[in-house]
Protein backbone atom coordinates (compact mmCIF):
# COMPACT_ATOMS: atom_id res chain seq x y z
CA UNK A 1 0.00 0.00 0.00
CA UNK A 2 3.22 2.68 0.84
CA UNK A 3 4.14 2.07 -2.44
CA UNK A 4 1.18 2.79 -4.30
CA UNK A 5 0.79 5.72 -2.44
CA UNK A 6 4.64 6.88 -3.43
CA UNK A 7 3.86 5.57 -7.07
CA UNK A 8 0.94 7.61 -7.17
CA UNK A 9 2.52 10.57 -5.94
CA UNK A 10 4.84 10.72 -8.78
CA UNK A 11 2.49 10.19 -11.24
CA UNK A 12 0.45 13.37 -10.34
CA UNK A 13 3.65 15.31 -10.00
CA UNK A 14 4.45 14.51 -13.53
CA UNK A 15 1.03 15.29 -14.93
CA UNK A 16 1.61 18.54 -13.50
CA UNK A 17 4.72 19.00 -14.74
CA UNK A 18 3.28 18.25 -18.22
CA UNK A 19 0.86 21.01 -17.47
CA UNK A 20 2.91 23.55 -16.55
CA UNK A 21 5.97 22.10 -19.41
CA UNK A 22 3.12 22.96 -21.49
CA UNK A 23 1.87 26.21 -20.51
CA UNK A 24 5.57 27.86 -20.57
CA UNK A 25 5.44 27.01 -24.36
CA UNK A 26 4.71 30.19 -26.72
CA UNK A 27 1.63 29.42 -29.11
CA UNK A 28 2.76 28.94 -32.51
CA UNK A 29 6.36 27.96 -32.15
CA UNK A 30 7.49 24.37 -33.01
CA UNK A 31 7.81 21.72 -30.53
CA UNK A 32 11.06 21.27 -29.26
CA UNK A 33 13.23 17.93 -30.14
CA UNK A 34 13.08 15.25 -27.56
CA UNK A 35 16.99 15.53 -26.60
CA UNK A 36 16.08 18.84 -25.06
CA UNK A 37 14.34 17.12 -22.26
CA UNK A 38 15.43 13.88 -22.62
CA UNK A 39 18.86 12.43 -21.65
CA UNK A 40 20.19 10.78 -25.15
CA UNK A 41 20.97 6.78 -24.74
CA UNK A 42 24.62 6.74 -24.53
CA UNK A 43 26.08 3.69 -26.78
CA UNK A 44 27.09 0.85 -24.36
CA UNK A 45 30.64 -0.09 -23.78
CA UNK A 46 32.62 -2.50 -26.20
CA UNK A 47 34.43 -3.28 -23.09
CA UNK A 48 33.50 -6.06 -21.25
CA UNK A 49 33.08 -6.19 -17.37
CA UNK A 50 36.47 -7.71 -15.58
CA UNK A 51 34.58 -8.98 -12.89
CA UNK A 52 31.55 -10.71 -14.82
CA UNK A 53 31.30 -14.62 -14.23
CA UNK A 54 29.18 -14.68 -17.74
CA UNK A 55 32.01 -16.78 -19.53
CA UNK A 56 31.83 -19.41 -16.40
CA UNK A 57 28.01 -19.27 -16.10
CA UNK A 58 27.45 -20.11 -19.68
CA UNK A 59 29.90 -22.94 -19.90
CA UNK A 60 28.49 -24.58 -17.16
CA UNK A 61 24.82 -24.18 -16.95
CA UNK A 62 23.50 -26.42 -19.79
CA UNK A 63 25.36 -29.14 -18.18
CA UNK A 64 23.61 -28.72 -14.30
CA UNK A 65 20.33 -30.10 -13.96
CA UNK A 66 17.08 -30.28 -12.27
CA UNK A 67 15.80 -33.42 -10.21
CA UNK A 68 12.09 -34.04 -9.68
CA UNK A 69 12.17 -37.29 -7.22
CA UNK A 70 9.57 -39.38 -7.21
CA UNK A 71 8.06 -42.87 -5.47
CA UNK A 72 5.98 -45.39 -6.13
CA UNK A 73 3.05 -45.22 -4.19
CA UNK A 74 0.56 -47.98 -2.63
CA UNK A 75 -2.28 -47.20 -5.26
CA UNK A 76 -3.83 -49.82 -7.59
CA UNK A 77 -2.33 -48.09 -10.44
CA UNK A 78 1.02 -47.85 -8.83
CA UNK A 79 0.65 -43.56 -9.55
CA UNK A 80 4.63 -41.91 -9.06
CA UNK A 81 4.07 -39.03 -6.46
CA UNK A 82 6.48 -36.19 -6.28
CA UNK A 83 8.61 -36.97 -3.18
CA UNK A 84 12.22 -34.32 -3.61
CA UNK A 85 13.54 -32.18 -5.59
CA UNK A 86 16.97 -30.97 -5.87
CA UNK A 87 19.87 -30.28 -8.54
CA UNK A 88 22.94 -32.24 -9.94
CA UNK A 89 25.34 -31.91 -12.84
CA UNK A 90 25.88 -33.86 -15.52
CA UNK A 91 29.94 -34.96 -15.54
CA UNK A 92 30.15 -37.02 -18.82
CA UNK A 93 28.56 -36.77 -21.93
CA UNK A 94 27.32 -40.23 -22.27
CA UNK A 95 24.86 -38.94 -18.90
CA UNK A 96 26.14 -39.46 -15.69
CA UNK A 97 24.51 -37.13 -13.69
CA UNK A 98 25.97 -36.90 -10.05
CA UNK A 99 23.80 -35.49 -6.79
CA UNK A 100 23.47 -36.00 -3.41
CA UNK A 101 21.84 -39.57 -1.89
CA UNK A 102 19.48 -37.18 0.05
CA UNK A 103 17.88 -36.25 -2.86
CA UNK A 104 17.49 -39.29 -4.67
CA UNK A 105 16.86 -41.67 -1.58
CA UNK A 106 14.40 -44.53 -1.10
CA UNK A 107 12.33 -43.27 -4.48
CA UNK A 108 11.81 -45.59 -7.96
CA UNK A 109 12.44 -42.93 -10.62
CA UNK A 110 13.50 -39.53 -11.32
CA UNK A 111 13.12 -36.53 -13.56
CA UNK A 112 16.10 -34.80 -15.05
CA UNK A 113 15.63 -31.69 -16.94
CA UNK A 114 18.06 -29.41 -18.24
CA UNK A 115 18.85 -25.65 -19.10
CA UNK A 116 17.43 -26.32 -23.03
CA UNK A 117 14.26 -27.88 -21.94
CA UNK A 118 14.72 -31.09 -22.47
CA UNK A 119 13.50 -33.56 -19.64
CA UNK A 120 14.35 -37.48 -19.23
CA UNK A 121 12.94 -39.86 -16.50
CA UNK A 122 15.22 -42.09 -15.68
CA UNK A 123 15.24 -45.30 -12.67
CA UNK A 124 19.13 -46.11 -13.24
CA UNK A 125 19.91 -44.85 -9.80
CA UNK A 126 23.06 -46.18 -7.52
CA UNK A 127 23.69 -44.22 -3.88
CA UNK A 128 26.49 -44.42 -1.23
CA UNK A 129 25.20 -43.26 1.81
CA UNK A 130 27.88 -43.20 3.73
CA UNK A 131 29.25 -39.82 1.58
CA UNK A 132 25.91 -38.74 0.97
CA UNK A 133 26.59 -38.99 -3.14
CA UNK A 134 24.43 -40.98 -5.98
CA UNK A 135 24.59 -40.87 -9.41
CA UNK A 136 22.08 -41.29 -11.86
CA UNK A 137 22.44 -42.28 -15.83
CA UNK A 138 20.11 -40.68 -18.40
CA UNK A 139 20.10 -41.68 -21.89
CA UNK A 140 20.01 -38.93 -24.62
CA UNK A 141 20.54 -40.24 -28.81
CA UNK A 142 23.65 -37.34 -28.68
CA UNK A 143 26.26 -36.22 -26.49
CA UNK A 144 25.18 -33.62 -23.56
CA UNK A 145 27.13 -31.46 -22.39
CA UNK A 146 28.72 -31.69 -19.24
CA UNK A 147 31.21 -30.24 -16.58
CA UNK A 148 34.53 -31.31 -15.77
CA UNK A 149 35.72 -32.24 -12.02
CA UNK A 150 38.62 -30.41 -10.61
CA UNK A 151 41.04 -30.99 -7.92
CA UNK A 152 39.76 -30.12 -5.11
CA UNK A 153 42.69 -30.30 -2.86
CA UNK A 154 44.38 -27.46 -5.10
CA UNK A 155 41.72 -25.00 -3.81
CA UNK A 156 42.22 -22.70 -1.11
CA UNK A 157 39.97 -20.56 1.54
CA UNK A 158 39.39 -17.31 -0.50
CA UNK A 159 39.24 -18.11 -3.97
CA UNK A 160 36.35 -17.40 -5.78
CA UNK A 161 33.31 -19.88 -6.60
CA UNK A 162 29.93 -20.29 -8.01
CA UNK A 163 27.13 -22.31 -6.67
CA UNK A 164 24.24 -23.32 -9.39
CA UNK A 165 21.34 -25.67 -8.95
CA UNK A 166 17.38 -24.69 -7.97
CA UNK A 167 17.33 -23.20 -5.09
CA UNK A 168 13.40 -23.43 -3.78
CA UNK A 169 12.67 -25.05 -7.70
CA UNK A 170 14.67 -22.49 -8.98
CA UNK A 171 15.99 -24.06 -11.50
CA UNK A 172 19.39 -21.88 -13.30
CA UNK A 173 19.71 -19.83 -10.26
CA UNK A 174 23.64 -18.81 -9.90
CA UNK A 175 25.09 -17.67 -6.30
CA UNK A 176 28.97 -16.63 -6.04
CA UNK A 177 31.32 -16.32 -3.22
CA UNK A 178 34.58 -17.61 -2.22
CA UNK A 179 35.61 -20.73 -0.22
CA UNK A 180 35.71 -19.67 3.48
CA UNK A 181 37.01 -22.66 5.25
CA UNK A 182 37.79 -25.92 4.59
CA UNK A 183 37.99 -30.02 5.94
CA UNK A 184 34.36 -29.50 8.19
CA UNK A 185 33.09 -32.03 9.95
CA UNK A 186 29.24 -31.89 11.02
CA UNK A 187 28.57 -35.39 11.89
CA UNK A 188 25.95 -35.72 9.19
CA UNK A 189 27.34 -38.46 7.13
CA UNK A 190 30.10 -41.12 7.66
CA UNK A 191 32.32 -39.78 5.66
CA UNK A 192 32.76 -35.63 5.36
CA UNK A 193 35.37 -33.20 4.44
CA UNK A 194 33.47 -30.31 3.67
CA UNK A 195 34.17 -27.13 1.82
CA UNK A 196 32.47 -24.22 3.10
CA UNK A 197 31.53 -21.26 1.16
CA UNK A 198 29.83 -18.23 1.35
CA UNK A 199 27.98 -18.34 -1.65
CA UNK A 200 24.27 -18.39 -1.03
CA UNK A 201 23.13 -22.62 -0.82
CA UNK A 202 19.22 -22.72 -0.31
CA UNK A 203 16.99 -25.86 0.11
CA UNK A 204 16.85 -27.36 -3.70
CA UNK A 205 19.89 -26.56 -4.18
CA UNK A 206 21.55 -29.67 -2.70
CA UNK A 207 23.03 -31.92 -5.57
CA UNK A 208 24.19 -29.07 -7.28
CA UNK A 209 27.95 -28.51 -8.26
CA UNK A 210 30.18 -25.68 -6.79
CA UNK A 211 32.36 -24.19 -9.47
CA UNK A 212 35.46 -22.68 -9.57
CA UNK A 213 36.54 -19.63 -12.21
CA UNK A 214 37.79 -22.49 -15.05
CA UNK A 215 34.63 -23.86 -14.67
CA UNK A 216 35.46 -26.85 -13.27
CA UNK A 217 33.25 -28.48 -10.33
CA UNK A 218 35.29 -28.37 -7.07
CA UNK A 219 32.36 -29.55 -4.65
CA UNK A 220 28.80 -31.13 -4.72
CA UNK A 221 26.79 -28.38 -2.83
CA UNK A 222 25.52 -30.65 0.16
CA UNK A 223 24.06 -28.78 3.38
CA UNK A 224 23.72 -25.11 5.03
CA UNK A 225 24.29 -24.40 8.74
CA UNK A 226 21.27 -22.24 9.32
CA UNK A 227 18.92 -21.48 13.04
CA UNK A 228 16.48 -20.35 10.07
CA UNK A 229 16.70 -23.13 7.62
CA UNK A 230 17.48 -20.82 4.88
CA UNK A 231 20.90 -19.51 3.84
CA UNK A 232 22.91 -17.84 6.29
CA UNK A 233 26.18 -17.30 5.24
CA UNK A 234 27.65 -21.11 5.63
CA UNK A 235 27.31 -23.80 2.83
CA UNK A 236 28.86 -26.84 2.81
CA UNK A 237 30.14 -28.94 -0.38
CA UNK A 238 31.80 -32.49 -0.38
CA UNK A 239 35.22 -32.13 -2.49
CA UNK A 240 35.90 -33.11 -5.58
CA UNK A 241 38.21 -35.04 -5.34
CA UNK A 242 36.32 -37.45 -2.72
CA UNK A 243 33.21 -37.40 -5.43
CA UNK A 244 35.51 -38.45 -7.93
CA UNK A 245 36.72 -41.74 -5.99
CA UNK A 246 33.16 -42.51 -5.24
CA UNK A 247 31.33 -42.15 -8.65
CA UNK A 248 34.33 -43.59 -9.77
CA UNK A 249 33.05 -46.93 -8.07
CA UNK A 250 29.52 -46.24 -8.48
CA UNK A 251 29.76 -46.32 -12.24
CA UNK A 252 31.98 -49.11 -12.66
CA UNK A 253 30.14 -51.45 -9.56
CA UNK A 254 26.83 -50.12 -8.40
CA UNK A 255 28.56 -49.45 -4.92
CA UNK A 256 31.53 -48.40 -3.22
CA UNK A 257 33.89 -51.04 -1.53
CA UNK A 258 36.07 -49.15 0.96
CA UNK A 259 38.24 -50.35 3.15
CA UNK A 260 38.48 -50.20 6.91
CA UNK A 261 41.01 -50.71 10.00
CA UNK A 262 37.68 -50.53 12.39
CA UNK A 263 38.99 -48.22 15.28
CA UNK A 264 37.66 -44.55 16.63
CA UNK A 265 40.32 -42.20 16.56
CA UNK A 266 41.30 -38.34 17.59
CA UNK A 267 43.33 -36.08 15.55
CA UNK A 268 46.72 -35.23 17.85
CA UNK A 269 46.99 -31.40 18.26
CA UNK A 270 49.05 -29.12 20.25
CA UNK A 271 47.36 -29.63 23.20
CA UNK A 272 47.30 -33.58 23.03
CA UNK A 273 50.62 -33.97 21.80
CA UNK A 274 52.03 -32.24 24.73
CA UNK A 275 49.90 -33.80 26.89
CA UNK A 276 51.73 -37.53 25.25
CA UNK A 277 54.57 -36.57 24.77
CA UNK A 278 54.66 -36.97 21.71
CA UNK A 279 56.61 -33.34 20.75
CA UNK A 280 56.41 -32.09 16.80
CA UNK A 281 55.16 -35.54 16.11
CA UNK A 282 51.40 -35.35 14.38
CA UNK A 283 49.05 -37.62 13.51
CA UNK A 284 46.18 -39.63 15.35
CA UNK A 285 45.71 -41.28 18.47
CA UNK A 286 43.31 -44.79 19.02
CA UNK A 287 40.86 -44.10 21.15
CA UNK A 288 38.59 -47.90 21.00
CA UNK A 289 39.47 -50.55 18.79
CA UNK A 290 36.60 -52.49 17.40
CA UNK A 291 36.43 -56.30 17.84
CA UNK A 292 36.97 -58.81 14.90
CA UNK A 293 38.39 -55.66 12.36
CA UNK A 294 41.22 -55.67 10.79
CA UNK A 295 43.00 -52.99 13.72
CA UNK A 296 42.18 -55.95 16.35
CA UNK A 297 43.78 -58.67 14.35
CA UNK A 298 47.16 -56.68 13.45
CA UNK A 299 47.00 -56.01 17.67
CA UNK A 300 46.43 -51.80 17.35
CA UNK A 301 45.83 -51.26 20.87
CA UNK A 302 43.82 -48.04 22.37
CA UNK A 303 46.32 -44.78 23.06
CA UNK A 304 48.43 -45.82 20.19
CA UNK A 305 49.69 -42.88 18.05
CA UNK A 306 49.53 -43.85 13.77
CA UNK A 307 51.81 -41.44 12.50
CA UNK A 308 52.16 -42.79 9.34
CA UNK A 309 51.08 -45.11 6.84
CA UNK A 310 53.84 -46.66 4.11
CA UNK A 311 56.19 -44.23 5.04
CA UNK A 312 53.76 -41.03 4.71
CA UNK A 313 52.95 -38.76 7.36
CA UNK A 314 49.24 -38.79 8.89
CA UNK A 315 48.41 -35.33 10.32
CA UNK A 316 44.68 -36.29 11.11
CA UNK A 317 41.91 -38.70 10.45
CA UNK A 318 41.04 -37.76 7.39
CA UNK A 319 44.52 -38.32 5.89
CA UNK A 320 44.40 -41.68 7.45
CA UNK A 321 40.30 -42.33 6.35
CA UNK A 322 41.47 -41.51 2.82
CA UNK A 323 45.01 -43.87 2.76
CA UNK A 324 43.11 -46.99 3.70
CA UNK A 325 40.04 -46.06 1.83
CA UNK A 326 41.71 -45.31 -1.48
CA UNK A 327 43.60 -48.85 -0.70
CA UNK A 328 42.64 -52.23 -2.27
CA UNK A 329 41.04 -54.79 -0.63
CA UNK A 330 43.71 -57.70 0.85
CA UNK A 331 46.12 -54.55 0.86
CA UNK A 332 48.75 -54.45 3.84
CA UNK A 333 49.77 -51.51 5.28
CA UNK A 334 52.16 -50.78 7.55
CA UNK A 335 51.20 -48.86 10.66
CA UNK A 336 53.95 -46.22 11.77
CA UNK A 337 52.83 -46.09 15.88
CA UNK A 338 53.78 -44.65 18.47
CA UNK A 339 53.19 -47.09 21.62
CA UNK A 340 54.14 -45.85 25.17
CA UNK A 341 56.69 -43.55 24.03
CA UNK A 342 58.40 -46.04 21.51
CA UNK A 343 57.93 -46.26 17.97
CA UNK A 344 56.55 -49.38 16.18
CA UNK A 345 55.95 -50.75 12.96
CA UNK A 346 52.17 -52.07 13.13
CA UNK A 347 51.53 -54.31 9.44
CA UNK A 348 47.85 -54.71 8.73
CA UNK A 349 45.62 -56.20 6.10
CA UNK A 350 42.78 -54.00 4.71
CA UNK A 351 39.63 -55.62 4.50
CA UNK A 352 36.16 -54.32 2.49
CA UNK A 353 34.06 -52.29 5.43
CA UNK A 354 30.96 -53.95 6.22
CA UNK A 355 28.03 -52.00 4.72
CA UNK A 356 26.13 -51.24 7.61
CA UNK A 357 29.48 -50.56 9.75
CA UNK A 358 29.48 -47.25 11.00
CA UNK A 359 25.27 -46.76 10.23
CA UNK A 360 24.19 -49.19 12.74
CA UNK A 361 22.29 -47.56 15.85
CA UNK A 362 22.39 -49.65 18.88
CA UNK A 363 19.12 -50.53 20.31
CA UNK A 364 19.93 -48.79 23.50
CA UNK A 365 20.20 -45.20 21.75
CA UNK A 366 16.76 -45.79 20.21
CA UNK A 367 14.93 -47.05 23.10
CA UNK A 368 12.42 -45.18 24.73
CA UNK A 369 13.73 -43.22 27.82
CA UNK A 370 12.89 -44.42 31.37
CA UNK A 371 10.66 -43.13 33.30
CA UNK A 372 12.98 -42.86 36.49
CA UNK A 373 15.74 -41.19 37.08
CA UNK A 374 18.72 -42.52 37.68
CA UNK A 375 20.37 -42.61 42.03
CA UNK A 376 23.43 -41.88 42.94
CA UNK A 377 25.41 -40.00 45.45
CA UNK A 378 27.50 -37.20 43.91
CA UNK A 379 31.19 -36.28 44.65
CA UNK A 380 31.99 -33.35 44.11
CA UNK A 381 34.83 -31.48 42.69
CA UNK A 382 35.35 -28.04 43.09
CA UNK A 383 38.46 -27.03 41.41
CA UNK A 384 37.05 -27.83 38.08
CA UNK A 385 33.61 -27.30 38.56
CA UNK A 386 32.47 -31.03 38.45
CA UNK A 387 29.73 -33.43 40.32
CA UNK A 388 30.66 -37.37 39.80
CA UNK A 389 28.91 -40.19 40.56
CA UNK A 390 29.99 -44.38 40.66
CA UNK A 391 28.15 -46.10 37.50
CA UNK A 392 26.59 -48.99 38.96
CA UNK A 393 24.65 -51.50 36.90
CA UNK A 394 21.28 -50.09 36.79
CA UNK A 395 22.66 -46.13 36.39
CA UNK A 396 24.42 -48.02 33.10
CA UNK A 397 21.57 -49.11 32.06
CA UNK A 398 19.88 -46.71 32.52
CA UNK A 399 21.99 -44.03 30.95
CA UNK A 400 22.58 -46.56 28.06
CA UNK A 401 26.19 -47.83 28.34
CA UNK A 402 26.98 -51.42 28.01
CA UNK A 403 28.99 -51.87 30.64
CA UNK A 404 29.36 -50.52 34.41
CA UNK A 405 33.07 -48.99 34.45
CA UNK A 406 33.86 -45.59 35.48
CA UNK A 407 32.69 -42.14 36.59
CA UNK A 408 29.64 -40.77 35.57
CA UNK A 409 29.36 -36.66 35.29
CA UNK A 410 26.16 -35.39 37.16
CA UNK A 411 26.62 -31.80 37.00
CA UNK A 412 29.06 -29.42 35.41
CA UNK A 413 29.47 -25.80 36.67
CA UNK A 414 29.08 -22.97 33.87
CA UNK A 415 32.05 -21.48 33.59
CA UNK A 416 33.99 -23.76 35.33
CA UNK A 417 37.22 -26.00 33.48
CA UNK A 418 35.52 -28.47 32.91
CA UNK A 419 32.47 -27.14 31.14
CA UNK A 420 34.94 -25.04 29.06
CA UNK A 421 37.08 -28.39 28.35
CA UNK A 422 33.65 -29.83 26.63
CA UNK A 423 32.68 -31.84 29.22
CA UNK A 424 28.77 -32.77 30.19
CA UNK A 425 26.13 -34.17 32.60
CA UNK A 426 26.00 -37.92 31.26
CA UNK A 427 29.51 -38.42 29.85
CA UNK A 428 31.61 -41.13 31.23
CA UNK A 429 35.09 -40.81 32.50
CA UNK A 430 36.80 -44.30 32.32
CA UNK A 431 40.52 -42.80 32.74
CA UNK A 432 42.41 -40.04 34.59
CA UNK A 433 45.92 -38.97 33.61
CA UNK A 434 45.93 -42.69 31.50
CA UNK A 435 45.12 -44.46 34.30
CA UNK A 436 41.55 -46.48 34.82
CA UNK A 437 38.78 -44.72 36.92
CA UNK A 438 37.82 -47.53 39.69
CA UNK A 439 35.79 -44.75 41.76
CA UNK A 440 34.21 -40.67 42.40
CA UNK A 441 36.03 -40.50 45.16
CA UNK A 442 39.67 -42.06 43.08
CA UNK A 443 39.05 -39.40 40.17
CA UNK A 444 39.00 -36.32 42.51
CA UNK A 445 42.10 -37.89 43.66
CA UNK A 446 43.63 -37.71 41.14
CA UNK A 447 42.60 -34.24 40.19
CA UNK A 448 43.28 -32.62 43.00
CA UNK A 449 46.72 -34.15 42.91
CA UNK A 450 47.57 -33.53 39.60
CA UNK A 451 48.11 -29.93 38.17
CA UNK A 452 45.65 -28.07 35.87
CA UNK A 453 48.40 -25.60 34.65
CA UNK A 454 49.97 -28.33 32.99
CA UNK A 455 46.54 -30.28 31.81
CA UNK A 456 44.92 -32.84 33.03
CA UNK A 457 43.93 -35.68 30.72
CA UNK A 458 40.71 -37.73 30.19
CA UNK A 459 39.66 -40.17 28.75
CA UNK A 460 35.58 -39.86 28.16
CA UNK A 461 32.82 -41.91 26.54
CA UNK A 462 29.04 -41.20 25.92
CA UNK A 463 26.22 -43.37 25.29
CA UNK A 464 26.06 -43.52 21.62
CA UNK A 465 29.48 -45.41 21.90
CA UNK A 466 31.58 -42.31 21.45
CA UNK A 467 34.77 -41.92 23.00
CA UNK A 468 37.72 -39.14 22.89
CA UNK A 469 40.31 -37.33 24.84
CA UNK A 470 39.66 -33.97 27.11
CA UNK A 471 42.21 -32.06 28.80
CA UNK A 472 41.29 -30.10 31.71
CA UNK A 473 44.08 -27.02 31.93
CA UNK A 474 43.22 -23.65 33.82
CA UNK A 475 45.74 -20.56 32.71
CA UNK A 476 45.06 -19.10 36.06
Amino acid sequence: MHQWKVATLFLVVGVFSGLILAELLPWGQAEPRLGSFVAQTVPASKGRDPFSYRDVVKKVLPAVVYIQAASRGGSARGRLFPEQAGSGAIIDPSGIVVTNNHVVSGVDQVEVQLKDGRKFTSRSIVTDPKSDLALVRIQSPTPLPYIELGDSDAVEIGDRVLAVGAPFGLAGSVTHGIISAKGRNLNLSLFEDYLQTDAAINPGNSGGPLVNMDGQIIGINTAIKSQSGGFQGVGLAIPSNMVRAVVTQLAKEGKVRRGYLGIQMQDVDERLAEQLNLGDQRGVVVMQVYPDTPASKAGLREMDVITAVNGRKILDGKELQRSVFESEIGKVLELSVIREGKLEKIKVAVEEQPEDYGLVRSERRNRAPSREEPAFDGVIIESVGLEVAQLTADLADQLGYREARGVVITRVERGSVADIAGLRAGMLIVRAERQPVDSAAALKQVIEKASLQKGILLTVRTPSGGSRYVILKSDA
